[in-house]
């Protein structure tokens, strides 16, 4: 009995340094090794905070039209739905309502986020187009390739679930499909629209670097 408790601990430590191990293999892997930019298309980017990464979309673009999805009713001050962009991501509840920056982090929220939530959000900025030369990275897809994509992202929306305010007066939050936990990450979200528009990305992106390193700046 006396063994009991060092066992525990050691499989805890066994899977910390494995989880982040795995993480960065899953990110690494290609799927859609064959994916190559198109010289024209629909010009996205895509962004992080350093805990949640989202994808960057013209409001309208082959034939999708998001303002129906995020009309200016919805944001603390409906004069920022007069910017041609929005920033989609996918995260747990309480951990995107609670956790905007880093410095927000409680150890609490992220353990509960981790072991699992069936309660989810699709949190969305309307915004300008990023400068080319800023923090979001750009990716260039085709029109088809971007309807996959819409496709994805409407498939996450609850149709007329709840919405709630953002943190700023230029976002907010929509009732969302899907299981968070540590494998179904808000970044391995991202990483799964993206695999499904056919975009090469990691095959398993649970962190902010799995998703990015796969873009990089032009600077």
């Amino acid at each position: 009995m006396r063994r009991r408790p060092l066992l525990i601990l050691v499989a805890v430590v066994l899977a910390l340094v494995a989880y982040p191990l795995a993480g960065m293999v899953g990110g690494v892997l290609p799927a859609n090794r064959e994916w190559v930019a198109p010289a024209q298309g629909i010009t996205l980017y895509v962004e992080s905070n350093g805990i949640h990464t989202g994808i960057i979309m013209p409001k309208l673009a082959a034939g999708v039209d998001w303002r129906p999805y995020f009309p200016a009713r919805d944001l603390r001050d409906p004069r920022f739905a007069a910017y041609d962009h929005v920033s989609v991501g996918w995260g747990e509840h309480e951990f995107y309502l609670e956790t905007p920056t880093w410095a927000d982090l409680r150890p609490g929220v992220v353990v509960a986020a981790a072991i699992g939530s069936n309660r989810t959000l699709v949190h969305v900025d309307h915004l300008p187009a990023p400068s080319p030369t800023g923090e979001a990275r750009r990716l260039v897809v085709t029109p088809a390739q971007y309807r996959r994509l819409a496709a994805f992202i409407q498939a996450s929306l609850v149709p007329g679930g709840a919405h709630y305010p953002g943190y700023f007066g230029n976002d907010a939050f929509y009732e969302a499909r899907g299981r968070y936990d540590a494998i179904h990450t808000c970044n391995a979200w991202v990483g799964e629209a993206l695999r499904f528009a056919g975009v090469r990305v990691g095959r398993w992106t649970p962190f902010p670097a799995t998703v990015m390193w796969w873009f990089p700046r032009h600077d």
